[in-house]
């Protein structure tokens, strides 16, 4: 019964809570929030230039096709047999 009493006691207490502030001693790097701020609205800042759309091309399409073509070429020079399956 005591372990009851206890336990109605902890539970009776306001819980003490602070938003997901964290510790009253931690402050926010005005930095970090500008960066999280900027990164929330990427989307609406973005601009669709040539030289954006090229680069995306490039890092998207080009890179990708660049590195499964050698990969491929290895095999094949090598004669690996994985590449026999994957003809």
């Amino acid at each position: 019964l005591r372990g009851l009493a206890a336990a109605g006691r902890i539970a009776g207490r306001q819980q003490s809570r602070n938003m997901g502030m964290g510790p009253r001693w931690l402050t926010k790097n005005k930095y970090v929030e500008e960066w999280n701020g900027r990164r929330e609205i990427t989307e609406k800042a973005f601009n669709a230039s040539g030289a954006n759309v090229a680069n995306i091309v490039f890092y998207a399409v080009i890179v990708p096709l660049g590195v499964y073509w050698l990969g491929r070429s290895e095999l094949q020079k090598k004669g690996d047999r994985r590449y026999k399956n994957m003809c």
